[in-house]
């Protein structure tokens, strides 16, 4: 799932992934994330750091008090640059795996997702 309020980004992404093979389901918000997860688990979410609507980080205690969730795995997706400690903290938070910066090399990215899945 790619969960990102930039359309293009989120079209770049499934795009890509796509062609690797991929199945992609698209969320603009993370409520809408929220909403699309009581459907279908997802292998991975890549997943904005800032974006409108409900703060990050009570999606992220919403998945980890989901025992249906709680073991998603996530892939920060931002344009927030961090020093290398911030991201190590970012890192320890529930199932988060990786931080990916914007603008990102499609081939990195390919490579990130496929070691996490």
């Amino acid at each position: 799932m790619v969960v990102d309020d930039v359309p293009d980004i989120v079209e770049t992404v499934k795009t890509v992934l796509e062609k690797e093979e991929y199945e992609i389901i698209s969320a603009s918000s993370a409520d809408e994330c929220l909403e699309k997860l009581k459907k279908i688990t997802p292998d991975l979410i890549l997943l904005d750091i800032m974006m409108p609507g409900m703060v990050v980080k009570e999606m992220l205690k919403g998945i980890k008090e989901n025992k249906k969730w709680r073991n998603i795995k996530i892939i920060y997706l931002t344009v927030v640059r961090m020093s290398e400690v911030e991201k190590a903290d970012l890192l320890k938070e529930a199932n988060i795996v990786d931080f990916i910066e914007k603008p990102f090399d499609i081939t990195n990215l390919v490579r990130r997702v496929k070691k996490v899945i």
